[in-house]
């Protein structure tokens, strides 16, 4: 076997685990940690509450709420200004994908310098971060397990995939409670996002024995507790798809990810779109065009998603492909492309995009503009 290599954060999972947060930041040398995070989440009350962890702990903070879904290239540079002048010493981001991956792109220009557009692609952060302390409010981005950041290129209406091992937080305090206020369709997006983020990572030409075990382990426990999340939001059924997604960020921050994800971040960019959505959309297709580059492997999957047995690898396949799109249905995702892009000659545009974005370097088929575009275009 060749050598691989396997990066995570410190984990600390459970039920209330939230109340860690200030000793473990000052663990990393907080004196005046700043919390990053957004409306939603102070509304619904945790910010408050982190708030108090901190305090009990007797640290000074400041607070940055200038995030939106789909993180701006903007919103990071503010973040990084108020940073500096509120000397800030420890970043702790609390909320989904958007609040972390804003932390992770303030983390670096704070700590590197110059514009976050200075650093899209692979391995171009050279100097260290400061220390990062993520608690995730969704069980899907696994932006606190990751090496990636999705920043948003307003300019050029795309999403900026970032990837470098400095990117993975110190330390992922994840507690399950932090699901509990959360909107019933953002679970269900999340999860959807958290099951692409372990198929594509078990597909993906750099996949290795340690992420596979995981990518498996999410889809297992997301093919059994996805379909009960649609009917109940129990906190049983919100602690297993917290410990799926944070499986499947352990799976794809070290195998990347593949196609469905390319095209994803360039719909996201261009059209603002729900990060979750797209996978329902996609993610069937994507499987297909892969079918004769991943054979075994999606066999393995179909498997899992129809507990049965098949007699063929094609069978069991094309079968777990089916099951899925049957399960994104009995969700109520959306499952056809028109339903989020308004324009469909806007797809050779989206699809040149996503042939440059770092995602489909791993997607076990190669796969140019064309290629991309022919799969939006099933997915239509």
């Amino acid at each position: 076997m060749d050598i691989v290599k396997f990066s995570i954060p410190e984990i600390i999972f459970g039920r209330g685990a939230m109340k860690y947060a200030g000793l473990c930041a000052k663990r990393l040398g907080a004196e005046k940690p700043m919390v990053v995070s957004d409306p939603g989440l102070r509304e619904a009350g945790w910010v408050s509450r982190l708030f108090d962890v901190l305090a009990a702990e007797g640290l000074e903070w400041c607070y940055f709420e200038d995030v939106v879904s789909n993180p701006r290239d903007t919103q990071v540079g503010h973040g990084a200004l108020f940073y500096a002048e509120q000397k800030a010493d420890v970043i702790i981001a609390l909320g989904g994908g958007s609040p972390m991956d804003a932390a992770k792109g303030i983390a670096i220009v704070v700590g590197n310098g110059g514009s976050i557009h200075d650093y899209e692609g692979a391995n171009r952060i050279h100097r260290p971060l400061p220390p990062m302390v993520f608690l995730p409010s969704t069980a899907g981005s696994g932006s606190d397990i990751s090496q990636f950041a999705i920043i948003t290129d307003t300019r050029r209406r795309l999403k900026m995939t970032i990837v470098s091992r400095t990117l993975v937080p110190n330390i992922s305090i994840i507690d399950p409670m932090l699901l509990v206020t959360k909107p019933h369709h953002l679970v269900l997006a999340a999860a959807v996002d958290a099951l692409a983020h372990a198929v594509e990572s078990y597909v993906s030409v750099i996949a290795s024995p340690f992420t596979e075990l995981q990518s498996l382990k999410a889809i297992e426990i997301i093919a059994a507790h996805l379909p009960r999340a649609a009917q109940e939001s129990s906190l049983d059924v919100l602690e297993s798809l917290s410990i799926a997604s944070t499986a499947a960020g352990m799976a794809f921050s070290n195998a990347s990810l593949g196609a469905d994800h390319a095209l994803a971040h360039s719909l996201g960019g261009m059209f603002d779109v729900l990060h979750g959505e797209v996978h329902s959309v996609l993610l069937p297709a994507v499987m297909r065009f892969n079918l004769e580059h991943a054979m075994a492997k999606l066999a393995h999957i179909g498997k899992i998603l129809t507990g049965k047995k098949w007699k063929s690898a094609r069978t069991a396949a094309l079968a777990g492909i089916e099951a899925m799109e049957s399960l994104f249905l009995s969700l109520g995702m959306k499952h056809r492309l028109r339903d989020l892009v308004p324009d469909r000659d806007q797809l050779p545009t989206v699809c040149r995009m996503a042939a440059q974005d770092a995602c489909l370097l791993t997607n076990p088929r190669p796969a140019t503009w064309e290629d991309l575009l022919s799969i939006c275009e099933e997915a239509w």
